[in-house]
């Protein structure tokens, strides 16, 4: 699976808020809405968005559906970001090895 999805969905401004939300606990959209500068259908479509990307996930809870970031889709973006870390962690230790043998 690419992430770009995953970027492009938070690329947008409401829907970085609404995932942040998220984070603090899981929601029903009409919870998320509340404060937010945009109506009830608005913030569903942020959350489809968001959940065709694997970054959130919906669970029914009567006539509700409660959101809350999926730690999958999140998992596989920090392990892509994490490639570059390690690299770059790799990339200092060696030039640190070379300084020292100079």
């Amino acid at each position: 699976m690419t992430n770009a999805p995953a970027f492009a969905a938070l690329a947008e401004p409401m829907r970085q808020t609404i995932f942040e939300r998220l984070s603090e606990r899981p929601m029903a959209v009409r919870e998320l809405a509340a404060g937010l500068p945009i109506t009830r259908p608005a913030v569903s479509q942020h959350l489809k968005v968001l959940k065709e990307a694997h970054l959130v996930h919906d669970e029914a809870q009567g006539t509700r559906r409660i959101y809350s970031i999926d730690p999958a889709g999140l998992g596989e973006i920090r392990a892509w970001l994490d490639r570059f870390w390690d690299r770059a962690l790799a990339a200092y230790a060696e030039a640190a090895e070379r300084e020292e043998r100079t």
